[in-house]
């Protein structure tokens, strides 16, 4: 019995042994088969070490592939403490290139760490700097490669492109709200050393770095540049409080060009006052829009069918008294009779305090609502305001009034081109965006597009057809025709806003804006143009804004290849206006003929006889009279 129990021990003990010898054969297995390159990749984190090599940032494009934000190759120091042999050595070299203490430069040289990126001093530095100290070949220091964010065209479109800090990352602008595409990954030279650091003789390892995705934008380089012109000649002329523009594609919301003054350099952002850096105005400023906003009510008592333009009237004495309160016209004593078209011609108030109590409140804040005012448009851009407008409750019959010609309600200017983009398109109101393509860096291959997104219809066509004409009738015979350009068929709506500090309107300090659509018979582009407080010059829009806007508008047409259009309404000019006509055809006439008959021009003969047999400009070309015809004689 006793051996039985000594036997029956010996073979559990020999099972546990054998079961001990199985588990030890699995787990060599596991080790060597099943989890090698994990514990290989640990070990070999214990005996290499990695030189980061930085990635270059995507670029931004304009929609052609202009290229606004770019990168520079720059050089960055990184120490290896363990390898340095002579630390006292290598401090003193290191501060004094970098014109820094030998007490700070000690604490990188010194730091107890694998690597050690010398930070703020020896971050970019200059080709100079990099080759003085690549020529004294101390053991342990190195120079990486490092990407740096450049702006080649300077303040251009700095509020929309935005900036990067010093390890590349976006702070604002669409350098921000675009980081992760823009963005790439890191690479690396891995080498190889012993606990202590010391670098074996083993193969390096390079790393290559992924480059972030580029981002192609709605923005067009040639009218971008255009609207920086005449900003920076607005500054000079008016010494404005501020400045800005915006032209917006009425077909779908893209973004075509956007500035505004103050800017300042993305490239040197260091320089400039927050305040300056963060404000992007054309979607972040809220103010009253003043008559620029009369083209919503326009359009909104058309949709209600609650006038016809031309046929029905209204008597301007000067003036209406609301709530006790008087509202003038500006013109003194009136404008006497009028059609409602010659309402909006005139920008006359009393006309708009009409059609404000002819829609009353219910009707003319929902339109407000339609438009998008008082809610954020969506762009995308960080920043954006929302503007006020009165609560329904709270909507009097003088806020009724003062809101339908402009006073009273704050809005932003992207809610403003977006809205009027609405009334001229058909009745569209389009989701204004500004990032039209993400693209793959090395082949420039589309990876995600952005397209048109239609928020709600505001007006019908039917209407929308009435706004293009009427706003092309206040540039050729209202209030905008220093916008006016012969052969083109332009619209456009001046505004004069009175600008508000604790509750009371501030004397002889406005906001003078214009809204233009070019062609006003087929838009194609939307431009709105705003001065706060210009200094030196007539208080009136007409004379401010719209021969900016007028500047801006030639180049838009010539960057979109827009063609001259039949059928532009006549301008009913002025004095002081310069006059165009349409040179006739002189070919095969005498001289004398050809003198009576370009009598509105000065002519200019070359070569001798009695007959023109050729003429320059051609006929048909219109011009300013008094310009210049030159004809060669047989």
């Amino acid at each position: 019995m006793f051996f039985k129990k000594i036997d029956a021990r010996i073979k559990i003990l020999f099972l546990i042994i054998i079961l001990l010898f199985v588990f030890i054969i699995f787990r060599v297995f596991y080790v060597q088969v099943v989890d090698y390159k994990k514990l290989s990749s640990l070990a070999g984190d214990l005996w290499s070490r990695n030189l980061p090599i930085e990635a270059n940032r995507g670029l931004i494009l304009d929609r052609n592939g202009v290229v606004l934000a770019d990168n520079l190759t720059t050089t960055s120091l990184v120490l290896i403490p363990n390898q340095i042999e002579d630390k006292d050595k290598t401090t003193k070299e290191l501060a004094r290139i970098l014109n820094v203490s030998e007490d700070e430069m000690a604490k990188h040289v010194n730091k107890v760490t694998s690597i050690e990126r010398v930070h703020p001093e020896g971050r970019r530095l200059s080709y100079e700097v990099a080759d003085e100290i690549a020529s004294l070949e101390l053991p342990g220091v190195y120079l990486v490669k490092e990407a740096k964010r450049y702006y080649p065209y300077g303040n251009m479109l700095s509020h929309v492109l935005g900036y990067v800090g010093i390890d590349n990352q976006g702070l604002s602008g669409l350098e921000l709200q675009y980081d992760d595409y823009l963005t790439g990954e890191q690479g690396a030279i891995k080498y190889f050393s012993d606990a202590k650091g010391t670098k074996l003789d083993l193969a390096e390892v390079y790393v290559e770095p992924q480059d972030g995705m580029n981002i192609q934008l709605t923005i067009d380089y040639k009218i971008q540049e255009a609207i920086e012109r005449e900003m920076d000649n607005v500054v000079s002329m008016f010494n404005p409080d501020m400045a800005l523009a915006i032209v917006i594609d009425p077909n779908n919301g893209e973004i075509l060009g956007m500035s505004s003054r103050p800017n300042f350099n993305p490239n040197n952002y260091q320089a400039y006052s927050l305040e300056t850096l963060s404000r992007n105005l054309p979607i972040w400023a809220s103010y009253e829009p003043g008559s620029t906003f009369k083209i919503m009510t326009f359009s909104a008592a058309l949709e209600e069918n609650l006038i016809d333009m031309e046929n029905d009237h209204f008597y301007d004495s000067g003036g209406v008294t609301i709530s006790g309160s008087r509202i003038g016209c500006w013109k003194a004593g009136g404008h006497g009779d009028q059609t409602f078209l010659q309402v909006l011609e005139n920008s006359c108030n009393p006309g708009f305090v009409k059609l404000g109590q002819m829609l009353g409140k219910e009707k003319l804040f929902s339109y407000l609502d339609k438009f998008g005012f008082g809610t954020k448009t969506g762009i995308d851009l960080n920043g954006e305001g929302e503007g006020i407008i009165f609560p329904l409750d709270k909507v009097g019959e003088l806020e009724l009034v003062t809101t339908a010609f402009g006073q009273g309600v704050s809005v932003t200017p992207i809610q403003q081109v977006a809205a009027v983009s609405s009334v001229v398109n058909g009745g569209n109101l389009y989701q204004p965006y500004i990032v039209k393509n993400i693209l793959e860096p090395a082949t420039n291959n589309i990876i995600q597009t952005f397209d048109k997104k239609l928020v709600r219809t505001t007006i019908s066509p039917e209407t929308s057809a009435k706004m293009r004409y009427a706003l092309e009738s206040v540039v050729a015979r209202g209030g905008g025709r220093y916008a006016f350009i012969d052969g083109y068929r332009v619209g456009g709506k001046t505004g004069t806003a009175q600008k508000v500090e604790n509750g009371r309107y501030l004397v002889n300090n406005y906001i003078m804006s214009f809204m233009a659509v070019v062609p006003s018979n087929d838009p194609e582009a939307i431009l709105y143009v705003a001065i706060d407080n210009p200094k030196n010059t007539a208080m009136l829009s007409s004379y401010t804004t719209a021969p900016v806007a007028r500047r801006i508008l030639l180049d838009i047409i010539e960057a979109l290849g827009i063609e001259k259009q039949e059928g532009q309404i006549e301008k009913v000019y002025q004095w002081n206006d310069e006059v165009y006509a349409e040179v006739p055809n002189v070919i095969g006439m005498t001289v004398k003929e050809a003198t009576k008959t370009l009598s509105d021009f000065k002519v200019e003969y070359t070569g001798s006889g009695e007959k023109v047999t050729e003429q320059s400009p051609s006929a048909g070309t219109r011009l300013a009279k008094g310009s210049t015809i030159r004809l060669l004689l047989e």
